[in-house]
């Protein structure tokens, strides 16, 4: 079926309908879409627009920027205020109007005048003011996102390209000069999907410098240890820095509407239909400010290490967890013609409480349908990695930590896996359970070359 005709299909059931419209300065001759969702970021969205806008003018002519302004109707006044003013900026720019009456916001003003003559094709979507708000009970960034997504769906429709792109930003993410044509020349017809690399934003502060630090080495140790474990879900969940192709996009039906923890389902659904790339040729910087926007995330993680015992914070998964792991997807690479008493009773040797936790996840009844509909080795593997994906991985390794192998320090569980995975660049000073921070930075900047 042809691409149009899909994204047609697609628009009329399982978009976010045509309640939010564009407002755009050009939409001609593009082949990808940056989607920025953006609620209360009049701070820092246009620091985020004029990063973009230092890319190469070749890049920037294929390339669309589309905001999506967004809150619920019954968000606090002072966040609405800040979207509505965000749209004033934002309508300036896109219909070229004055920027005079703007002079008096002495932090962002600079910045709409190096926009307002930068090359840059800019868009936006009101899903803010009165009447436009997203729904109370589906609002948040997964909804902010896929507006923008369906959105760039619409636009890259009349494409001509053979390979169309939507790249997910954030309204706090700075990024670099290449982004835009790295990402570009990253992508052949074998890659559908892929992520960039990132590293935080480093604070002033030295208590958020620390937080941090702590929090990106927990999420590049998650990563290590899953590629230790030989998981296909072995990649960063970050929702700035998510790349997919059209055909990508259409296969999983979109993006979900979760209020947090979108960019993790997402990554999931694309990673079952193709390997997930990583892209290193380019760097996106995430925002590290606190926030208790979501419950979970980096804003959460770092307001809970600045207000809680931050000895705490310093621990993480014990290694014998991905031990497990990589036994247990070991194991299930020969299991095709085995029964699942057989299984179980091998998941034995493994770990006794393995066999348990297979028990809780009705192994037994996923095993019996597989059996009965999958006739090849091939089938098999994708079926099961279906069932087994990265949300049940989660669940296997907090099992263990909760049943088993409570969270250990740091540093301790970081050599331990470093060593396991035959990695010696990184030298730990066994007499320091919590490292100064200097010496955090040093190992955060060698966890960035390996994950």
């Amino acid at each position: 079926m042809k691409k149009n005709s899909l994204i047609d299909i697609y628009l009329q059931h399982y978009s976010t309908g045509e309640k939010w419209n564009l407002n755009a300065n050009d939409t001609e001759n593009i082949s990808q879409v940056v989607v920025i969702p953006a609620y209360a970021e009049r701070e820092m969205l246009f620091s985020t627009l004029a990063s973009i806008a230092q890319n190469q003018l070749s890049s920037l002519e294929y390339s669309f920027i589309l905001c999506v302004i967004n809150n619920k109707g019954n968000s606090p006044p002072a966040a609405i205020k800040n979207n509505l003013q965000t749209i004033k900026y934002l309508e300036a720019l896109v219909k070229k109007k004055s920027l005079g009456k703007f002079s008096t916001d002495r932090e962002i003003y600079p910045l709409l005048l190096d926009l307002s003559d930068a090359k840059l094709k800019l868009g936006y979507i009101d899903a803010s003011s009165r009447m436009n708000e997203m729904p109370q009970n589906l609002g948040g960034v997964g909804m902010a996102r896929k507006i923008g997504m369906d959105m760039a769906l619409r636009l890259l429709k009349k494409s001509s390209t053979p390979r169309n792109l939507i790249l997910s930003l954030d309204a706090d993410t700075l990024v670099q000069n290449n982004y835009l044509s790295a990402i570009n020349n990253y992508f052949t017809q074998k890659v559908k999907t892929a992520i960039v690399a990132y590293e935080h934003q480093m604070p002033l502060n030295y208590e958020e410098q620390a937080a941090i630090c702590c929090y990106e080495i927990f999420l590049r140790y998650w990563v290590l240890g899953l590629k230790y474990a030989k998981s296909l879900w072995a990649f960063h969940s970050i929702g700035s820095t998510i790349v997919t192709s059209t055909e990508a996009y259409l296969e999983v039906r979109g993006m979900n509407k979760r209020e947090a923890g979108e960019d993790f389902y997402f990554l999931s659904k694309l990673a079952k239909m193709s390997k997930i790339g990583y892209i290193k040729e380019t760097c996106v910087y995430p925002s590290a400010r606190p926030s208790a926007r979501v419950p979970f995330g980096t804003g959460k993680r770092i307001q809970r290490f600045l207000s809680g015992d931050q000895k705490e914070e310093y621990r993480l998964y014990d290694p014998q967890i991905f031990v497990i792991l990589a036994d247990w997807l070991q194991l299930m690479k020969n299991q095709f013609i085995c029964g699942d008493d057989e299984i179980l009773m091998k998941t034995e040797r493994i770990h006794p409480m393995l066999k348990f936790f297979l028990r809780d996840c009705d192994f037994a009844v996923f095993w019996l349908k597989i059996c009965r509909h999958t006739k090849d080795e091939k089938t098999f593997t994708r079926q099961f990695n279906d069932w087994f994906d990265g949300f049940k991985t989660l669940k296997l390794i907090n099992y263990f930590t909760k049943e088993v192998y409570p969270q250990i320090n740091m540093f301790e569980a970081l050599e331990r896996l470093l060593s396991m995975s035959g990695m010696s660049g990184l030298k730990l000073n066994a007499e320091t359970k919590i490292p100064k921070l200097e010496e955090q930075i040093k190992i955060l900047q060698y966890l960035r070359t390996v994950t």
